[in-house]
């Protein structure tokens, strides 16, 4: 009998997804539903309990046992535990692209050369998103896996495709660098690393229930998917499953994960550790619990990566009882602002602390998320500022790092290929420390600008992004309001961590009463005034306006009497509850597929009326549940 559910419509236009295999591994699998959403509560209730208490967070007692596993928290940071090798195809991975393999509203030709893009890019690897950069609308996560599918089993649309791809990447190459980047298409598309991101814990998905109707893990419906569909094909390429586990908080969470990952390898016969997997290191309970959560999850574990936006977003979250803790603008906010560098210097720590075996670990670079498309004034200064970034995190001692679009792959490349190693595995940054001192670091801030400028960026972003998202893009290039007309501020390709950031910083400035830095002669502010509900207000119908009278490249027109005004009611929500939500993606999660202002408001109300009485959160597909 069937524990789990899917609409029949779905099933039917998708049966090369859901194939018998993959329903037999869903149904293997479902029995982990029910803790993760245990897991998922006790985040919830810890969360509760910091900010009504005010709780610092600290690292765990040395003789805790880290989730189902026999491994002590004291065993971890001594390497005592059998890790992971890294396989051939991550030895090398100085770039790592990331973006999704399906367009919304797309016919399959047109979305699947999302793919051909990323395989033909030069990147050593390639990570498609099932999570911050999918739309999600319709059936947008299904056409990921569809594409992923056609690709990696070197379908004949697909290959039809990528040899006109690949004609388009060599004019624009040609024009901007002054070469071509592809001398032989078919080969050049068995150069790139195939890595998968699946959506975090903290997600439901869309398409699937549990039989009885409670909602079901998007964390266990994207690697059944991804791994099922595509173990045997990788394997005869001599090619690693490389999944990347986003949001994570804890050890505990890592272990739950690792239990996913053996009883899907068990499911399918394969050796334990078959799958390889990195970590996001995205949220600051993860930064306090670094070795836990690697060890937690050998023999799969490969590697740690430092994404900045989510990073800050959790900071700004895991803070927010903290009434003296207030962020400065994001643009101040580099990898070398206090808390920041403190971060990444136990990322690398981490990794370079051998098990017990000697094996080290990965360490992939934060986002570039410029894009070479602007005025030559413009692009000069934004590709400067990239490299400049990349030779930090080079000589910092990362493996590689992320780029947002295949343009900037042959741009930031050149950093690492230049010094020629490999990767940095095993160089000596000094050993993590667990000190108190330690623990004040990871939140520590320095003086730095927070302006009404700062102020309008997030908000005109914040709101864009919004839209964006109701409009099926969460991988969007976007920039304030005010810079559309400027060609010298360029375009940067923004997901859901970018959206995220803005609407938590813009909370804490108001509910934390911050202080302006700098007077704003607009609004009769000075310096020393604290950033108000009042400035709020004015500053939001200042920059929505400016929306609605933006050109349609910037904002589309059909969305100004749709999705927009349903992005604005969300983020002024979010912003002005005296309840901190604690994801953004959860309002809009609930209103994908809806363009009526009044549904919106309700599913709104509903979540935070679940939020106050329950302090949980509503993260099921409300239209899923109708039908079910």
């Amino acid at each position: 009998m069937s524990i789990t559910y899917i609409q029949p419509e779905r099933l039917t236009a998708y049966t090369d997804i859901y194939t018998d295999d993959v329903l037999a591994a869903l149904e293997a699998l479902a029995p982990y539903n029910e803790k993760q959403k245990a897991l998922m509560y006790a985040r919830n209730v810890r969360r509760a309990e910091r900010i009504r208490t005010n709780a610092s967070l600290d690292f765990l007692d040395p003789d805790k046992r880290i989730g189902d596993t026999n491994l002590t928290v004291k065993e971890a940071r001594a390497g005592d535990f059998e890790g992971s090798t890294i396989p051939a195809d991550l030895n090398q991975q100085w770039i790592q692209g990331t973006g999704p393999a399906a367009k919304p509203n797309s016919p399959l030709d047109s979305s699947i050369r999302n793919v051909a893009y990323a395989l033909l890019s030069g990147a050593d690897g390639w990570m498609f998103d099932g999570e911050d950069a999918l739309g999600q609308i319709n059936a947008m996560s299904l056409d990921n896996q569809r594409n992923l599918k056609l690709a990696i089993h070197r379908d004949s649309l697909f290959l039809k495709v990528a040899e006109q791809v690949s004609t388009e990447m060599n004019k624009w190459s040609l024009d901007f660098l002054g070469k071509e980047i592809i001398s032989d298409w078919e080969n050049q598309l068995d150069f790139t690393t195939i890595i998968f991101r699946a959506r975090g814990l903290h997600l439901d998905d869309r398409h699937i229930t549990m039989d009885s109707g409670e909602s079901f893990s998007a964390s266990i419906a994207d690697m059944v998917l991804y791994v099922v569909n595509n173990y045997e094909q990788l394997t005869k390429q001599g090619r690693s499953i490389i999944l990347y586990l986003p949001k994570i908080q804890t050890a505990d969470e890592a272990s739950f994960w690792n239990e996913l990952l053996v009883a899907l390898e068990n499911h399918l016969s394969l050796p334990v550790g078959t799958i390889k997997a990195y970590v996001l290191v995205e949220q600051l309970e993860a930064a306090f619990q670094l070795m836990e959560i690697r060890a937690a999850l050998s023999p799969h574990f490969v590697g740690f990566n430092t994404g900045r936006w989510d990073y800050i977003n959790s900071v700004a979250d895991a803070l927010a009882g903290d009434g003296g803790f207030v962020n400065p603008n994001i643009e101040s906010i580099s990898m070398t602002y206090a808390y920041m560098a403190a971060y990444e210097d136990r990322v690398r720590q981490a990794v370079n602390t051998p098990d017990r075996n000697g094996n080290f670990a990965l360490w992939q670079g934060g986002m570039e998320p410029n894009i070479p498309v602007g005025s030559p004034k413009g692009v000069e200064e934004s590709m400067a500022k990239a490299l400049k970034g990349a030779q930090r995190e080079q000589q910092a001692g990362a493996s590689g790092k992320w780029v947002a679009h295949w343009k900037m792959v042959h741009i930031v490349r050149p950093t690492w290929e230049k010094v020629g190693e490999q990767n940095q595995l095993g160089k000596s940054f000094g050993s993590l420390d667990y000190s108190d001192t330690a623990a004040e670091k990871l939140i520590e801030l320095t003086s730095a600008p927070r302006t009404i400028r700062g102020a309008r960026n997030l908000l005109s972003v914040a709101l864009q992004y919004g839209n964006a998202f109701l409009q099926g893009f969460q991988a969007v290039a976007l920039k304030p309001a005010d810079f559309f007309s400027n060609e010298d501020i360029l375009y940067l390709m923004e997901d859901m961590a970018t959206g995220e950031i803005r609407v938590s910083v813009l909370w804490e400035w108001i509910h934390k009463h911050g202080e302006l830095t700098e007077a704003d002669a607009h609004l009769n502010l000075e310096a020393g005034d604290s950033f108000s509900e009042l400035v709020f207000t004015l500053l939001l119908d200042e920059e929505y306006e400016k929306l609605l009278q933006a050109d349609n490249k910037d904002v589309f027109d059909e969305s100004k009497n749709t999705t927009l005004p349903i992005a604005r009611m969300i983020v002024e929500r979010f912003v002005l509850s005296e309840i901190k939500a604690p994801w953004y993606i959860d309002l809009l999660n609930l209103n994908l597929n809806n363009t009526d202002f009044e549904t919106a408001k309700e599913r709104v109300n509903m979540y935070y009326t679940e939020l106050k009485t329950t302090g949980t959160r509503f993260t099921a597909n409300p239209d899923l549940l109708q039908t079910t």
